[in-house]
């Protein structure tokens, strides 16, 4: 077992995530369709709480560094409940989460609701392109909500999200994507593989 007393590091958490096999290199099938050689899946590293907790505790630490005060911290179903969860127990605040009606329309549910001029942290385990960050974001600035920052894991998009607030992520992954008609692993014949846990019509 990993010990939560280690120094945090980048490093460390590349370690760890490679570990778990939350962090695979080869040849992927994405949730958008686009092939990629790289592939996370931060459900096997959040599944250790001895793991998430140091993480999240230091987002947390860069988050009170950076100034920012959040009353609330959002994390959307799936991916961002777990370390939406710890994160806001760090921060000492609540943490809630929004997820997809039945149209695939972003939402709150369950009962929470958000208070205007509530200052908001977005947790995700990882920022991909940014999109669902910025769903979450809308819905939260639409019921009043100021969004401070996103705070994840992992951002693979190298820091080239396109984001209107401040974007804390623990490990800047670079990932090739290409689109499946030109995709170099294909035309070397090696596999590709799907290890997400969205259905097949995703790609329709």
């Amino acid at each position: 077992m990993t010990s939560s007393s280690t120094t945090f590091t980048s490093e460390n958490l590349e370690q760890q995530l490679l570990q778990e096999d939350a962090l695979l290199r080869g040849h992927f099938r994405l949730s958008s369709g686009l092939h990629s050689d790289t592939y996370v899946q931060c459900a096997r590293f959040l599944r250790r709480p001895d793991l998430a907790a140091p993480a999240a505790a230091e987002l947390a630490r860069q988050i009170q560094e950076a100034g920012l005060q959040p009353d609330l911290v959002v994390g959307p179903a799936m991916g961002g409940v777990v370390i939406g969860y710890e994160l806001a127990r760090q921060l000492g605040v609540p943490g809630i989460f929004t997820e997809r009606d039945d149209t695939g329309q972003m939402t709150l549910r369950r009962g929470f609701t958000i208070e205007p001029g509530q200052k908001i942290v977005i947790a995700e385990d990882v920022v991909t392109t940014g999109k669902s960050t910025n769903e979450v974001a809308k819905v939260l600035e639409g019921l009043g909500a100021k969004v401070l920052a996103v705070a994840s894991l992992i951002d693979r998009t190298g820091g080239k999200a396109e984001l209107t607030f401040p974007n804390f992520a623990l490990l800047p992954v670079t990932a090739a994507t290409y689109a499946p008609d030109d995709c170099p692993l294909c035309r070397a014949g090696i596999p590709v593989v799907k290890p997400g846990s969205r259905p097949e019509k995703a790609f329709s």
